[in-house]
C-alpha cells in the first residue's frame, strides 16, 4: 500500500484555523489533497488531525481516511515524524493493511503539484539505498555571504567568502516544506530526514512559500494569483 499522510492540527496561533481558511477562494488544505488526488499513486490519502472542522473539510476535498490524532501529538512541540509514524500505525490497524511507501504532505503547500509528488516517488524507488525523498528549492542568494546585525551595524558570517564571486561558490538548497516521500520502514525507525539516504527533488523558488505569519500568507497568495494568471495567458 502506498499512502499520503496530510497532517493538520486545528492549533494554529499565528494564523487562527490556517489548515482550511480560505486561500484564493479554496481552503488552503484543499491543494494538497487536490495533488495527491491528480497524482493517482496513492490508495489511500489520509488526514491525520485533532480537530472535527478539519476532518469534515478534509472529507469534503478528497480525503479518504481521517485518523483522530491525540492530544500529546497535537501540541506545539510535537514534530512531524512522530505524527506520520501514529499515523502508519493506526492506519494499519484500522485497515488490516500494511503500507510500504509513505508520503507526508504538508497541509500548507499550495504550490504543490501532482508531478513533483511522481518525482519523488520514482526518485526513491529507483535509487537503491534511498530512505527518503524530498522537496527542495534553492537560496536565492549565496549563503556563504550572509550577514548578520550585531548591535549597530552588520558582521559576516562567513569573512573568508564575502569577496567570493556567486559562480565560485556551491549552490545551496533548503527544505521546501512540501512533502517528504519515506520507507515505511524508515519512518518507523525515525531514520533522519537530511542525510545521505535522501534524494532531494528540487522545486523552482516561484513555487516555494512558507506559510507561518500573515505577511507570508498575503505573499503566498499574491504568487499563486500571478502564477494562476500566468499559466492560463500561456
Amino acid at each position: 500500500m502506498i499512502v499520503a499522510v496530510i497532517p493538520a492540527r486545528g492549533g494554529s496561533k499565528r494564523i487562527k484555523n490556517k489548515n482550511i481558511r480560505p486561500f484564493a477562494g479554496k481552503p488552503l488544505i484543499s491543494y494538497s489533497l487536490t495533488a495527491a488526488q491528480q497524482a493517482a499513486i496513492f490508495d489511500d490519502i489520509i488526514v491525520s488531525t485533532d480537530s472535527d472542522d478539519i476532518a469534515e473539510v478534509a472529507r469534503d476535498h478528497g480525503a479518504t481516511c481521517i485518523i483522530k490524532r491525540s492530544p500529546t501529538l497535537s501540541d506545539d512541540y510535537t514534530g512531524t515524524t512522530p505524527v506520520v509514524r501514529d499515523a502508519i500505525e493506526q492506519y494499519e490497524k484500522l485497515s488490516g493493511s500494511k503500507v510500504t511507501y509513505v508520503c507526508c504532505i504538508y497541509a500548507t503547500a499550495p504550490f504543490l503539484s501532482s508531478d513533483a509528488l511522481l518525482a519523488g516517488y520514482h526518485q526513491l524507488t529507483q535509487a537503491p539505498a534511498a530512505k527518503f525523498a524530498f522537496s527542495v528549492t534553492s537560496y536565492a542568494f549565496p549563503i556563504q555571504r550572509a550577514i548578520k546585525i550585531v548591535g549597530e551595524g552588520v558582521e559576516p558570517v562567513s569573512p573568508e567568502n564575502m569577496g567570493a564571486r556567486s559562480q565560485d561558490l556551491d549552490e545551496c538548497y533548503h527544505d521546501a516544506g512540501q512533502f517528504y516521500w519515506g520507507t515505511k520502514r524508515a519512518w518507523l525507525d525515525q531514520a533522519g530526514m537530511f542525510k545521505a539516504h535522501s534524494c532531494p527533488v528540487v522545486i523552482p523558488r516561484y513555487l516555494v512559500q512558507d506559510i507561518d505569519t500573515h505577511e507570508d500568507w498575503i505573499r503566498a497568495e499574491l504568487m499563486y494569483r500571478a502564477y494562476i494568471k500566468d499559466n492560463k495567458n500561456d
